[in-house]
This record gives C-alpha cells, structure tokens and sequence, in this order.
C-alpha cells in the first residue's frame, strides 16, 4: 500500500516502513505526528484519489530526528565593479519513519 502526502509544499510517495527526508517540522525528536494532507491511497486495483485530499485518510510517522543539509554556496558579482558577495546556506530539515497507513 502506497499513500501520496503533501508536506512543506512537496509531495512524497510513501509506505510503511519508508524513512523519508521533509521540510523542518517542530516536532520533538521520538513524538508521533499524523500527516493530514493525504492525496492519494494506491494499494493494487484499490485506488483513491482526493479532490484535493482524500477525506478521513491519514499518515502516522515517527520522529527520527531534526538536521541541516550539506551548504550551500551562493556567490555574486559583478564583472569589471569590484563586486563580490559570499554567503552559505544550509536548509534544516526533519527525518521521518513511516508506521501506518490509515485510509
């Protein structure tokens, strides 16, 4: 069974026992979250589609941890001006383990 949920402004394919990468949430490390926004169910000839969400459906993670992804270099300037601006980024982001499918 493969549910399709959205969170942080990206959709992610998921199944029981799939350990995925999503936006920052502020979650507790170890805390159980549910992730309403369930677009689609697909399990076989069995599948639900949602107008924009697939109503009562729900997805429950567990928490693995909060990080920072590798830096990101981000570099300007301007040819001939003298112009140059450095500055790095590393966009947090919390690893989730999911338990169940819920339909």
């Amino acid at each position: 069974m493969f549910a399709i949920i959205e969170t942080g402004g990206k959709q992610y394919k998921v199944q029981a026992g799939d350990v995925i990468t999503v936006e920052k949430l502020n979650v507790d490390e170890g805390a159980a979250f549910t992730f309403d926004r369930v677009l689609s169910i697909l399990d076989g000839d069995n599948s639900v589609f949602g107008k924009p969400t697939v109503a009562g459906a729900t997805v429950t993670a567990q928490i693995m941890g909060n990080g920072k992804a590798k830096k990101v270099i981000v570099y300007k300037y301007k040819s001939k001006k003298g112009f140059h601006k450095k500055k790095g980024h590393r966009q947090p982001f919390t690893r989730v383990k999911i338990e169940t499918i819920n339909a």
